[in-house]
C-alpha cells in the first residue's frame, strides 16, 4: 500500500480560494444590509395587509325526490377600489379605460343614473323605484335642487366630477354614471357598488394581463335554476333593503349579501344562509396580493328539501296554463254565439283573469304541487321585475296562498257534517225542496235553490237527504239546515277544517275568511242580516278561502276528518350532506269529529257528484278515470256583472284516499266547465306515481 502526499502548494491555493469565496460573500452581505437595506425596507414597508369578506355559497334547494330546483353557480363580480382609483391623477381617464374594455368583451356594467345615455339628456321615464329613490337622496345629499333637469344635472355632475371639455357629451354621461353610481350609495345605504356584476373570464384575463389600477376581482355565486316551473313558490334573492340591512346586520350579514326576497328564499332564509369568511390579503404596492390567510373560513348553507314533487309541479302548471286557453276559447265562442242570437249580455266581465290549482297529500297534508296562473321566469325576475309589477292580471301575485275566493257550493261538505254532527239532521233525514226558502219571506229575504232560478219551469229537487243533497248541490236542503244550526257552530266546524286559518304552510299566505257577524261590516259593508246566515250556508256571503285551505280541507274530509299541517319543509341537510338536520313528521293542526256514518254519507255524496248519471256532465269527464274519484263542484258568484268563479275539489282513491285536487278559475262559469283541469291533473299524478317506486327513488336521490 502507497501512502499518497500532498504538496504544500496544493494546500496554499485551496485557502486562497476559500478567503476569496468568504469575501465575496462578505461584499455582498454588506451591501444588501447596509447599502440597500434601506431601500429594501422602504419597499417591504410598502405591503398593506387588507381584510376582506369571502361569501359563503348559498344552500341549494331540492323537491321531495332530491331533484335540484336552485343551486348554486360560482361567478366573478368586478368592484372598484375607490381608494386606487381617485388615488389616480385622471380617474375619469381610467373610468371610461375600463367601460370600453368592458363594453368590448360583451359585459354590461352597473350605471345607475336614470338619464339617457345621449343628448339631449332626459330623465329615464321607465326609471325603477330604486332609481327614484337614490335620485331623490342624491338631490339632497348634493343640495341639487329637485325639480332640475337632466341637462342641468348633467351640467353639475361635469364640474363635481372635474370632466373636463375635452371629452364627447356621450363620454361625459359614461364617466358621471360610473361616478354617480359609486357616490350615491354614500347617500342610499345600500350594497357595495359592483361594477360588473357575473364578468366574463376573457374580461377579466385582460384586466389581469394589463394590469389596471383600481379594479378588484371578486369570486361570488349567483343562483342557478334547475326548473323552469314552481317561480311562486321558489320566490327568488336580491340585495338588501336599508331595512333588511338594519335587520341582517345584527346576524352579521355582509353590506352586499344576496338574501331571499320571496317564496322558499325568504321563508328559509336562517338555513340557506351561509356564514361568511374572512380573509387577510397582503399586497404590495402595484395592488399584487402576496399572501392570503383566511381569518374564518366560510361556511356554506344548509340544503332545503321540499314537499313539492317537481315533475307534477311542471304537470300541474302546464295543465292548468292549457285549462285557462281552453276556457277562453269556449268563453270567447259563447259570447259570439250569444251575441249572434242577441241574448249575450254584451257589458258581462267575463275574461279569465287568474287561476290556481293545488296538489296535496291525503295522508300527510304534504303539498305535492301549487300552481298559480299566470306566472314568470324565476331566473330573469330582477331583469323583468317592474314590468311584471305593471303586467295585466299580477303575475307576481301568488293565487294558490294570497288569492281568496269564495268557495260555493264546495263547502257544502262542511255544512253537511257540521249538521250530522250537531244533530240537526240524520243520515236518513230528507227535506223536500220547494225551490224558494220562504222561512223569511215576511223579512224581504227568500232565496232561491239554484234548480228553480236556472230552470224555465221552475224545476225543484225531490226530498232530498245529505248524500242526494250534496250530490245534487240543493241549495234548499243547505239554507234549511244552516239556519237551524246557526253560523257561530258553522264557524267553529269550518275552522276545524282550516277555513278561514292559517295552514301551517312556512310560505308567507292570506288568512281567508269565514263568515261571522263580527267582522262582517269590515267585509260585506253591511249590517249582519239573517240571510247572511243562510249564505254562509252554502259557501257565499263574506266567506272566503285560500286555495292550499281549500284542497287541505278536501283532503280533510277525504280522510274523515284529520287536518294535517300544510308544511312545505320536508327535510333540511347540512352544507356537506352529512347530516339531516330536520325531518318533517306530518302533524295534525286540527280534527273533525263525527261519526262513521257521518262521514260514509258525506263520501257517497261526493262520489255520486262525479259518478251518478244524473250528473251527466260530470260522469263524462271522470268515467274512464284509472281511480275511482270523489268531487264537489262550485260556483262562487262574483256579483252583478262579473262571470262567476269556476270552483272544483276532489280525491282519490275513492276508498282509500292519497290525493286531493283544488281548482279555481277566476270568471271561469261554474265548477262543472273548470273540472277537466283536475281530471287532467289527476291523471298526471297517477301517471307519475303508477312509472315510479316512491320510496326508493326518494332514498336513492337523497343520499
Amino acid at each position: 500500500m502507497h501512502n499518497r502526499l500532498v504538496k504544500p502548494g496544493r494546500v496554499a491555493g485551496l485557502v486562497i480560494l476559500i478567503l476569496l469565496l468568504l469575501t465575496v460573500y462578505l461584499v455582498a452581505l454588506y451591501k444588501l444590509q447596509i447599502i440597500e437595506g434601506e431601500a429594501n425596507y422602504n419597499r417591504s414597508s410598502e405591503l398593506t395587509n387588507t381584510e376582506r369578506v369571502v361569501t359563503a355559497a348559498r344552500g341549494n334547494i331540492y323537491d321531495r325526490y332530491g331533484r335540484t330546483l336552485v343551486s348554486n353557480e360560482e361567478t366573478y363580480n368586478l368592484k372598484i377600489d375607490t381608494d386606487k382609483l381617485f388615488a389616480n391623477d385622471d380617474p375619469n381617464s381610467v373610468i371610461l379605460e375600463l367601460v370600453h374594455m368592458v363594453q368590448g368583451y360583451g359585459d354590461e356594467y352597473t350605471d345607475d343614473l336614470p338619464i339617457t345615455m345621449t343628448p339631449p339628456f332626459e330623465y329615464d321615464p321607465d326609471m325603477t323605484a330604486i332609481q327614484r329613490t337614490m335620485l331623490d337622496a342624491y338631490y339632497v345629499r348634493q343640495e341639487i335642487d329637485p325639480n332640475s333637469t337632466a341637462v342641468e344635472l348633467m351640467s353639475y355632475m361635469r364640474t363635481r366630477y372635474n370632466i373636463d371639455n375635452s371629452y364627447s357629451a356621450e363620454e361625459m354621461r359614461i364617466i358621471a354614471g360610473v361616478r354617480y353610481s359609486i357616490n350615491v350609495r354614500y347617500a342610499v345605504p345600500t350594497a357595495d357598488y359592483i361594477f360588473v356584476e357575473d364578468a366574463s373570464m376573457k374580461l377579466i384575463s385582460s384586466i389581469m394581463e394589463n394590469k389596471l389600477v383600481g379594479i378588484e376581482v371578486e369570486r361570488a355565486y349567483s343562483r342557478k335554476y334547475g326548473t323552469e316551473y314552481a317561480a311562486h313558490i321558489l320566490g327568488y334573492t336580491g340585495l338588501m333593503t336599508q331595512e333588511e340591512y338594519e335587520k341582517y346586520s345584527l346576524l352579521n350579514y355582509s353590506t352586499d349579501a344576496m338574501v331571499g326576497k320571496d317564496g322558499v328564499e325568504y321563508a328559509f332564509e336562517n338555513y340557506l344562509h351561509g356564514k361568511d369568511g374572512k380573509v387577510i390579503e397582503t399586497r404590495n404596492s402595484a395592488g399584487t396580493v402576496l399572501a392570503t390567510v383566511y381569518e374564518e373560513e366560510p361556511e356554506p348553507g344548509n340544503h332545503v328539501y321540499l314537499t313539492i314533487d317537481s315533475v307534477l309541479q311542471e304537470q300541474t302548471e302546464r295543465i292548468l296554463a292549457n285549462g285557462v286557453s281552453i276556457l277562453k276559447q269556449n268563453i270567447a265562442q259563447k259570447r259570439a254565439e250569444g251575441t249572434a242570437r242577441g241574448d249575450y249580455n254584451v257589458d258581462l266581465k267575463d275574461e279569465i283573469t287568474g287561476a290556481a290549482a293545488v296538489v296535496v297529500n291525503v295522508k300527510t297534508g304534504e303539498p305535492l304541487a301549487m300552481a298559480s296562473w299566470p306566472t314568470y321566469n324565476v331566473a330573469t325576475i330582477l331583469e323583468d321585475y317592474q314590468e311584471l309589477l305593471e303586467a295585466e292580471n299580477a303575475p307576481l301575485f301568488n293565487r294558490t296562498l294570497m288569492g281568496t275566493y269564495a268557495p260555493g257550493s264546495t263547502f257544502k261538505p262542511c255544512t253537511a257534517i257540521a249538521a250530522l254532527t250537531m244533530g240537526i239532521v240524520n243520515t236518513e233525514d230528507k227535506i223536500k225542496c220547494e225551490g224558494v226558502y220562504t222561512r223569511y219571506a215576511a223579512e224581504g229575504y227568500a232565496p232561491e235553490c239554484w234548480i228553480w232560478n236556472s230552470t224555465k219551469d221552475h224545476l225543484t229537487h225531490p226530498e232530498e237527504n245529505v248524500t242526494t243533497a250534496i250530490r245534487d248541490s240543493c241549495n234548499y236542503y243547505f239554507y234549511s239546515i244552516g239556519n237551524y244550526l246557526g253560523v257561530d257552530d258553522l264557524g267553529k266546524f269550518a275552522a276545524n277544517f282550516g277555513l278561514g286559518e292559517y295552514s301551517g304552510i312556512e310560505l308567507v299566505e292570506a288568512k281567508g275568511n269565514m263568515s261571522n257577524q263580527a267582522n262582517h261590516m269590515d267585509y260585506a259593508g253591511t249590517e249582519w242580516r239573517i240571510g247572511d246566515t243562510l249564505q254562509a250556508a252554502i259557501g257565499q256571503s263574506d266567506s272566503v278561502f285560500t286555495p292550499i285551505q281549500m284542497a287541505e280541507y278536501c283532503a280533510t274530509v277525504a280522510n274523515s276528518g284529520t287536518r294535517y299541517s300544510a308544511s312545505i319543509l320536508k327535510s333540511i341537510r347540512n352544507y356537506d350532506y352529512s347530516e339531516k338536520l330536520y325531518d318533517r313528521e306530518p302533524t295534525v293542526m286540527s280534527t273533525v269529529e263525527s261519526a262513521e256514518y257521518n262521514w260514509a254519507a258525506v263520501h257517497e255524496g261526493m262520489w255520486q257528484v262525479l259518478n251518478d248519471y244524473i250528473n251527466e256532465k260530470n260522469v263524462n269527464v271522470w268515467v274512464d278515470c284509472q281511480w275511482r274519484v270523489a268531487g264537489k263542484t262550485g260556483t262562487a258568484q262574483k256579483g252583478e256583472g262579473i262571470q262567476n268563479d269556476g270552483i272544483f275539489m276532489c280525491y282519490a282513491p275513492y276508498k282509500d284516499p292519497e290525493v286531493a285536487i283544488f281548482v279555481v278559475v277566476e270568471r271561469g262559469g261554474a265548477g262543472a266547465d273548470v273540472q277537466f283541469i283536475a281530471r287532467h291533473i289527476m291523471d298526471a299524478y297517477i301517471t307519475i306515481m303508477g312509472y315510479s317506486d316512491t320510496s326508493e327513488t326518494e332514498m336513492t336521490l337523497l343520499k
